[in-house]
Order: C-alpha cells, then structure tokens, then sequence
C-alpha cells in the first residue's frame, strides 16, 4: 500500500510547494530579501506637470501616479485613504486600484465609491477637503496603484516633488512641460548626496524638464527630528513670470512679488470703525498705564485669554484675515484673525501694530531662496518699541510680551509697513537662562522612606507648558498627577503629600509650587551604614540623544535647570564618603554637580545649561560625550555611618 501511494503523495506535495511558492509573486520576494524591515515598498512615485499660457493665464495641471507594492500584513491596516484639496487645488480623474497575486498573476479591484468631507485641521492657506476612498482586498503582497488629475488654480502654489520617504522608493520621476513664455526656477534641497539624472528638452514652443532617481532607500523616523524639508531629498518649482506678446507679468520673481501679493489682501482690513464696545474696553485695559509698552501688553494678554483660537478657512479667507469688529463678537478666530483684532486695539489706542508673516520651525527655507507662500504658515503682530521688535502670537496662552512663540524662534518674519515697505526681522532665540526650572529641597532621611519639603521656581516656557497643562487639568487628582511627572524625584514611588500655588497663571511672574513629599525604598540602610544617591533628578539621562541616531534633533527651546537638595544628616550619624564634584562644559551644554558639607547637611547641586534648540549630527555625539561623563557621577553616592 504504501509503495502504491507513493507516487500521489509526491505529486500532493509537489502541488503544494508549487502553491505555497506563488502565494507571492517573484517580485515581492525580491523586495521583501532587500528590504526585510519594510512595510511596502513604492515602486513608483511619478508627477507630470503641465503649465500652458492660454489667455493671458498660466493654466497648471499636474497628474500624480504612485504604485505600491505591501510586503507585511499591515497592508490590510493602511486600506483607507484620502487625498486633500481646496478651492487652490481642485482634483479630477482619480482612478485607484488595488492588486491581488492570485494563479501566477496579479487580479485588479477597482475603487468604485469616493466620498468628500472637510478638514478642519490645517488652514491657514485654504479652505481644505478629502476625498476617501478604501483599496479593496489590500493585503501582503498586493499591489495599490492611484492615479489623479490636480488643476492648480493660482501660479504660486507648485508644490515640492519628494525623492524619498521612509519606505524605499524604486523609481523617481518629475517631469515640467512648460510654455517657453513661462520664466521657472527650481530649487533643490537635501540632494547633494544623490544621483539624479536631469534633462531639459526643447519641442516647439515648450521645454521638457525631467528628473529621475532610482532605489532610494528609506530614510529613518526618529522622535524630536528638524523638518522633514531639512532632511528629505526634494525640489520646489517656481513661476517667476510670463511674457504675454510683449508684457512680462511678474508672479513671483522676488520678495517683492511676494509682499505686494500678501499686502493686496490685508490693504482694506478693518476699514469698518470699531464698535463702542471694543473701544470701551481698549480705554479701559490702559487707563492706568503709565507706558506704551505696558498699554500693548494690558491688550496683547486680554486678546490671548479671550479670543479662542480656532482654524476655518475658505478660498482666499485662508490668507486674509476677517474684520477685527467680527473677530470680537464670535470671541473666536484664527492666526490671522488675532492678529487683526490686536493690531485694531492698539489703534484704537493710538499705538501702531505690524502685521506680521512668519513660517515655523517646521519650515526652513529663507525668503530670499524661496519668495513663494511655503516660506511661511503663520500670521502674528510686531511691535516696535525704543528700538526693540516684540513678535506678538495671540493665537499662545500665557506667552509674556518678550517671549515669542517657542515655534516661531530663530525663524525670519515679514513684517508689513505699508503698500512698499517692509522688512524681514529674525526672531531671536531666547536665552537658556530666561528658561529656568529651579528645584530647592530640604531632605530628611527616615528608615523606610525620604521626606522632602520642596520648592520649584518655574520661568519662561517651562511656565507657559506647565500653565497649559493646568488649564486643562479637571479635577485636584488630576493636578497632582501632572506635578507628579513634573517634579518628581528618586524612583517611581516619589508622592506628593501636598502642594501650594505661587502666581497660577501669571504673566510676567515665575510661578512656584511649594509641595512636601515622600519617597519610599529609596536610600539602602546596610548594618551600620547609609548608602544614598543625591541624584534625585538624572535629567541629562533624559535629554540625551541616541547613538544610533541618522538624522538632527530639535527642541522646544533652550533651558537651564537648577538641583539644589539640603540633606539633614541623621541624629547619630556622620558622613564617611562624599563624591567627587564633577563638570563638564561646552557651547553647547554645561553642566555640574557639586558636593559640600556644612555643620550637620550635606549640600548637593546640580545645574544644567542647554544651550541649543537644534543638533546635528556631530553636535549630537559631542553632548552625548559630555553626558555619558556626567551619568557616571550620577551613579555615585554618599556614605553615612554610624558614630562609634
């Protein structure tokens, strides 16, 4: 019997390796060997852009093709999508497919059902929508294919072509057919390290550019990285302008171009007198101020506590702020809207506001390399007094006048001071040392637990972040959980046991939480000896970069901290080991603790300066040198011992 079943059972198991091995196509083993860690893998990532002069216009349409192949089962996860577009970008002729290997080929399942809803998230430009739809059938080892018809309605809107992303990219191609009565410029970032192919070809009264790049490998996310524009291989078409017989319309061949454009859409803001209402409460937030300065701030604070923001935009509604008078009655409004509302109070005040452009950190091109509206995001108002420019962001909680949004640092402004004249300002960084998160404690060590009476001084915008939490905190467990991340100390079983507010809420004053705590199981009590690590907060390990990292970090600001604990040496006890001070010290980050006894205390400090939002790779591995130095004395601890 079993010699007779033999030939079946070969046959059985021939026919089953031969299923299992078509389960997937040739072309996915391929990648899922080169890209083991990939999710999917885009085999093409395609753009043709077309722009024509028809009757006196740049008419602009450019067709988008991406084809994904999915090499894990998180493909049945990512089936829902959406495009994004507005009343600048209008879609048509989407055509979407999914792609299922099945005997030896690929089955195709069209997308039949597109539906639209608005977006609400982003518009500071425009008004934005989706449209969503679902790929059919999508799983490991199918294939996606999109393929959509964008119309551009205004010329200074191009967007930026991505070469890569953080899956592989096989093939690259960007492909502008433009009108030769079409001036372009193009701008490339983050390239230098990769092999694109360029070409440029005349056909009659048009030129070809191409671009193309293949196998690009995918880049790395990591937390806390710059700008994915910083980092990303991309290139950013420009129109400067275009000739019509023999008139040449300028669209945006400098910042010049681009500030009358902005200027043409505010130049009749607010022309409405305002309301006797708002009047009124202009007279009164300054009444009793002695100084403009002081005028501008009574006002800059009352609009950030009582205009909410809220982002809705329309068409050009996304670049033109409404009236101030309406801003007032909703109580609510966007970046620009702020801005229109402060800038009226302080005329009414006989103070003068700058309307204000800006792009965040998030952004990083100059005006000068690209005069186009990515430049910026942001509407705020400066204010010029003796000399100094303060940037005023309403659309912030708790900022102080001299503060300026923490995202908005070291970023270039346009600021309006009429129909032909403005100016770009830099936003300074602010210091570390106005960042201060200064911890004072006073320790006494029992058998079982730590007791501390502790003080913490907050400035700057470790201030503004706290106050943002505490606005949002309901109920009093809630605010002790959140002082509970912020202050704690030693190990996980630090416990506040009460707490007292100094200045909640206040602008111009540190704010400072008084609390006594506890912490159980922490010092080591060993025969006749106290073993104690005076290390109760080990920022640095915190702050410090992995050293495996590929790309820059970014923080949220500069800041400076200050450790100070007083411990009470036990009845009984003397001191019979104290550590060695340590320091270390750089540009970028300085940093300390020292060890004194005085009479019967033992007091430690620690303080730390960082003294960067940004690091590079090489910066970074100099701070974590610096670091691993101070985590050694972090380990080191203090020996108490019995008297004889």
């Amino acid at each position: 019997m079993y010699i007779k079943c033999k030939p079946f059972f070969l046959l059985f198991l021939l026919l089953s390796l031969s299923s299992f091995a078509q389960e997937y196509s040739e072309e996915f083993h391929n990648y899922k060997q080169e890209y083991p860690d990939a999710s999917f893998v885009r085999l093409n990532n395609e753009v043709n852009l077309t722009l024509e002069v028809k009757n006196g216009k740049i008419e602009i349409e450019q067709e988008n093709i991406e084809e994904d192949l999915y090499l894990t089962e998180s493909a049945k996860y990512g089936s829902k999508r959406s495009l994004e577009f507005s009343s600048f970008f209008e879609l048509s002729d989407i055509e979407a497919s999914s792609f299922q290997y099945n005997s030896n080929k690929y089955e195709e399942f069209k997308v039949e059902n597109f539906t639209q809803k608005d977006e609400l998230e982003n518009s500071f430009h425009d008004d934005a929508k989706s449209i969503n739809y679902i790929y059919p059938n999508l799983k490991k080892g199918s294939k996606s294919k999109l393929k959509y018809l964008e119309t551009i309605k205004d010329p200074r809107f191009l967007s930026p072509f991505y070469f890569a992303n953080f899956s592989p990219v096989i093939q690259n191609k960007l492909t502008i057919t433009a009108d030769n009565e079409i001036d372009l410029e193009f701008k490339e970032f983050n390239t230098q390290d990769f092999d694109i192919v360029f070409t440029k070809e005349e056909k009659r009264n048009k030129t070809i550019y191409s671009w193309e790049l293949k196998d690009v490998e995918p880049f790395k996310y990591e937390s806390k990285s710059t700008s994915l524009k910083k980092v990303l291989p991309h290139i950013v078409p420009r129109i400067k302008s275009y000739q019509i017989n023999d008139n040449k319309i300028n669209i945006l061949t400098s910042v010049d171009d681009l500030y009358h454009w902005y200027y043409s859409l505010v130049k009749d803001l607010n022309e409405e007198e305002p309301t006797q209402e708002m009047i009124s409460l202009v007279n009164d937030l300054t009444k009793d101020k002695t100084s403009d300065l002081e005028k501008v701030k009574a006002i800059y604070y009352w609009v950030q506590q009582n205009i909410k923001y809220i982002a809705f935009e329309y068409e050009l509604g996304g670049f033109i702020p409404r009236e101030a008078n309406k801003v007032y009655a909703n109580k609510y409004g966007d970046c620009k809207d702020n801005s229109s509302i402060l800038k009226q109070m302080l005329d009414i005040a006989g103070l003068k506001g700058q309307l204000t452009w800006i792009g965040t950190r998030s952004i990083p091109y100059t005006y000068e390399e690209m005069p186009t509206p990515m430049a910026d995001n942001h509407m705020i108002l400066s204010y010029i007094d003796k000399g100094k420019t303060y940037y005023l962001d309403a659309t912030g909680r708790y900022l102080p006048i001299d503060f300026p949004s923490s995202f908005i640092q070291g970023k270039e402004a346009l600021v309006s001071f009429g129909e032909d004249h403005f100016e770009i300002k830099q936003v300074p960084v602010v210091e570390a040392k106005r960042n201060l998160f200064r911890d004072s404690t006073l320790l006494k060590v029992h058998e079982d637990f730590l007791e501390g009476e502790a003080s913490a001084t907050i400035s700057g915008y470790h201030k503004n972040i706290l106050f943002q939490y505490l606005e949002n905190t309901k109920t009093e467990d809630d605010v002790k959980e959140m002082y509970k991340s912020v202050l704690e100390k030693g190990n996980n079983k630090f416990l506040i046991t009460d707490y007292k507010n100094t200045n909640k809420f206040s602008y111009d004053k540190n704010f400072i939480v008084d609390y006594h705590f506890k912490i159980q199981d922490y010092a080591k009590f060993l025969g006749d000896e106290i073993y104690l690590n005076l290390n109760l907060n080990k920022y640095l390990s915190y702050a410090k970069p992995e050293k495996d990292r590929e790309n820059e970090l970014e923080y949220d600001f500069k800041n400076q901290l200050e450790f100070t604990t007083v411990l009470e040496i036990p009845e009984g006890y003397v001191v019979d080991y104290i550590p060695q001070n340590e320091i270390v010290e750089s540009d970028l980050l300085t940093a300390s603790i020292t060890y004194k006894q005085q009479e019967n205390s033992i007091i430690y400090k620690h303080e730390i300066t960082l003294n960067f939002i940004e690091l590079t790779l090489e910066e970074q591995k100099e701070v974590i040198k610096l670091i691993d130095k101070m985590e050694k004395a972090y380990n080191e601890i203090i020996v108490l011992k019995k008297k004889a």
